[in-house]
């Protein structure tokens, strides 16, 4: 009976203890803004759209600031080709990567085209169906855009 009144005790001092650096830490959580989070569709084989999009995310972080925005930019279908290693816009891509902007592309797209990872720049990432990125995105709250 005795261990078991000392365990409880223990619990309870140790709870204790543990409520006020909890409420800190809430407290630090719950002041901690949520980043604003967009998703851009590019599905168009067009280096105008490109540039477009490439500067609507630029102008985000801008306004923003890239630590408080995440951007995420997915191309799908022709749009593909602008990810490619010497597309015309590859070197924005570089700037936006480098810049904190996330760019992938549809591995679909890419089979479909017969294009390869080796084909495309180094710096994009990849997402089985650039479709479902965008929905499940959307569904996770993100805005959408598709300049």
């Amino acid at each position: 009976m005795n261990a078991i009144r000392s365990s409880f005790a223990a619990a309870i001092a140790c709870t204790a203890l543990a409520l006020p650096l909890g409420s800190i830490a809430a407290d630090k959580v719950a002041t901690a803004a949520p980043k604003e989070r967009i998703v851009i569709q590019v599905s168009d084989n067009d280096p105008k759209k490109w540039h477009l999009a490439l500067n609507n995310a630029k102008n985000v972080q801008a306004d923003l600031g890239a630590d408080k925005s995440e951007i995420e930019i997915v191309a799908y279908g022709p749009g593909i080709g602008m990810l490619k290693a010497d597309a015309e816009v590859a070197n924005r891509i570089e700037d936006a990567v480098s810049a904190g902007v996330k760019v992938v592309a549809c591995e679909n797209t890419m089979k479909a085209q017969k294009l390869s990872r080796d084909d495309m720049h180094g710096k994009v990432g990849y997402v089985m169906a650039g479709v479902v990125e965008l929905m499940r995105r959307q569904q996770q709250g993100w805005a959408y855009l598709r300049p």
